[in-house]
Order: C-alpha cells, then structure tokens, then sequence
C-alpha cells in the first residue's frame, strides 16, 4: 500500500481533519502550541521550528511518514485539555510536542503520560517531572525551568550586586524561574513580584522598583508580556537608572524585533545563541531567515531540535516507528546533532547543557540580535536529577 504524508494545521474551533492513514503506515505527531494572545510569538516560533527540522529530514522522520497535526491550546488550560483528548483518543499520536506555557502543560501531562504517549517538550521544563516525579514518556530537548534564570543569578552575582528586584508571572514557569534565580544569587533581594499571567500594563510595579532602593532588576516576562514591559521600563528611565537582567526567553528575537534598538546591550541567559559556531546552527539559522523571513529565536531552535531528535531516534531503531519501548530507549540516547552541538540527557531526561551569557546586538548584517559574550556553565546538570529514580541511559 502506498504510504502518504499528511499535515494538518487546526484550532479546536475549525479543525481540518488529516487525509486518512492507519497508525501503521505514518508516525504520527501531534504539535500542540500556544498560536494565539499575548503568547502566541512563542507558539509560531516552535511550530516553525519543528517544521523547517521536518523540513530538513525530507518531509519524513528517519525515513517513516509522518501525519502532524497543529493545534492552538490559545494559552489556556481547558483548550489543552481538549486538545490533549483529541491527539490521545481520536488520532493516537505517537508523539506530543510543542507546549508553550506550564500552566497549559501540567494539567493535561498525566492523560499523556497516562496513555503511554510520548511527550517531548519544546519549551517549558518543569520541576515536576524533573526529580522525583520523572516519567519515562516525558522528555524535555530544552531546559529545566530553573536552569536558565540560575545561571543569570550566578552571573548577577559576579557582577556584585547588592540588591536586586525580581518580577515574574504568577504560574508554575514564573515561579520556578524566580526560585532558580535566588538559588544562586547571593545578594539581598529588594522585592519579589508576582504579577497576573498576561499583564500588559506596569506602573504600579515600576514605581514599586524605583522605591524599592534595587540596583538591578532581574526579570522573566514571556511572549507580549515582556515586550510591554521592557518598553515601559525603557520609557519610565529606570533602565538607564538600574541595571536589566533577564533569562534569554524574555530577550529573545520575537521581543528583539517588537522593541528594536533600544534593547542593544540587554544581558540575557541561554543555551542557544544565532551565533554558535556548528555546522548544523549555521545551517539551522541561514534556512529560517530564508523560508520565515525573520532570524530565529531560542524557541525556533528547541522546536527545530525536538525534529531532529525524532528523525535521529527512528533512524537509529526503526522498530521505534512502531514500538513505544523502542522509541523511549532511542531517544534517550539522543542521537542527533543539535543546533547547540553536542546534546546529550541527564537520567531525569532533561538536557546536561553548557549555559551562555548572551547580549543584543548587532550581527555581521547589521541586525538586531544576541550575541554570546561568556560562558556560565558547561554541562549543567540541574538541581532536580538526584532526584530521579530512573537511570542513565
């Protein structure tokens, strides 16, 4: 029988439904993001990402069809729930990706596991399946939520601060970057700040800082979010008053290309830089900018990632098309090329990574973008493996 590629772009409003194949003859993904509100950037910045990498693998992965499915969870939990349902139950994925945000991701994580789904996350990497609580099905090809705010506090740190104002979203990702950051800052915290998830409007928080007798400030603020912030902390005249740190996710290009110019210098944290020296990063980056139109962000590349380890995972066993034990044992030993480089799984199967300091400039083109300036860790393994019960690989 003839073996076909189907891909499917939905919402849970107006789904088109995948040309018709049996689970036998196509891998089936499910990429479930957030496309629409304030963090919709991120979304289309993952979905892109694991399309050109699919792109990049011939359309296939590791030579198998593939039927992917796009759904909008619209940053809400009752729309992931709903789309989780359809992705485990009606379509029978293999495989799950794509979650932007925790707050979407927790809720719906145990019906996925649950089902004996695979979920490889692009993005958020909560401390829940982190340590004690890890999951064989459960693969992170991003970060811990507290690795990159941790570097940043051992950077601040360096840096001797004394006092230090910290703002962040009230939801699991904004909780954990704030606690990974304090793990190894050793300075005096000025405030700690939680504010509402989507919050565009800062006065009330600004004046706060400015009272709060700080000498930097130490933000995580996602997607429209940290693009109204910057810009009103620009306005107010307080970032030329305290110095600015933030993880890469809120000094990204998605916030680069919104605010422009006025973020040259900005300090960020990140596992991935545009200028990385490998071969696969270099292609990775020339290709995005050539089929977008736009340079890529750090969620481009964990999306593109998330590709590559599936195409690698079904070239090496290609009984993991069809074999969930399989699948499991062959992307836990991650054989693929990532746009950091070497890429390799701690035993809670979260990435043991070097971490960069990173700075917006300008590129050899003259655009706006990160540069990396130093390194904070190699091969970080974070705070929560020891954790684990399951063993590496």
């Amino acid at each position: 029988m003839k073996k076909q590629f189907a891909f499917c772009m939905s919402t849970l409003a107006l789904a088109l439904a995948c040309s018709p194949a049996s689970s036998q003859e196509v891998f089936k993904v499910g990429l479930l993001t957030t496309l629409s509100g304030p963090g919709a950037a991120i979304g289309a910045e993952i979905r892109d990402g694991f399309e050109l990498g699919l792109n990049h693998s011939g359309g296939k992965l590791g030579g198998v069809d593939v039927a992917l499915t796009v759904l909008d969870d619209q940053q809400k939990p009752m729309e992931g729930r709903q789309a989780v349902d359809r992705l485990v139950k009606r379509d029978k994925v293999d495989v799950i990706t794509g979650m932007a945000f925790s707050n979407v991701l927790l809720p719906v994580m145990p019906t996925i596991l649950n089902s004996d789904t695979v979920y490889i996350s692009a993005n958020t990497g909560p401390a829940d399946y982190a340590g004690e609580r890890c999951h064989p099905n459960f693969f992170s090809v991003s970060w811990q939520n507290e690795d990159i705010p941790a570097a940043m506090g051992k950077y601040v740190t360096d840096q001797a601060h004394k006092k230090v104002y910290l703002i962040a979203p009230n939801y699991p990702g904004g909780r954990e970057s704030i606690e990974g950051f304090k793990r190894l800052f050793k300075g005096e915290i000025a405030d700690e700040v939680y504010v509402k998830v989507g919050q565009m409007d800062y006065a009330a928080e600004l004046a706060q800082m400015r009272a709060s007798g700080a000498d930097a400030v130490f933000f995580f603020l996602p997607g429209g979010m940290g693009v109204s912030f910057i810009k009103q902390l620009i306005n107010s005249g307080l970032s030329s008053q305290l110095a600015v740190y933030t993880p890469g996710f809120s000094a990204d290009q998605d916030t680069i290309a919104a605010i422009g110019e006025s973020m040259k210098g900005m300090a960020n944290a990140a596992q991935w830089s545009p200028d990385l020296d490998n071969t696969v990063n270099k292609r990775f980056v020339a290709d995005f900018e050539k089929t977008y139109g736009r340079l890529p962000s750090m969620y481009a590349s964990q999306g593109y990632d998330a590709a590559l380890l599936l195409d690698g995972a079904l070239k090496a066993d290609p009984k993991a098309a069809t074999d969930r034990e399989a699948l499991r044992k062959a992307l836990r030993s991650a054989p693929f090329e990532s746009v950091r480089g070497a890429f390799a799984f701690n035993n809670n199967q979260y990435p043991v990574q070097t971490y960069y300091m990173r700075e917006v400039a300008p590129n050899e083109k003259g655009q706006m973008s990160n540069k990396i300036v130093s390194t904070v860790f190699e091969q970080f393994q974070d705070h929560f493996a020891p954790q684990c019960k399951m063993e590496k690989s």
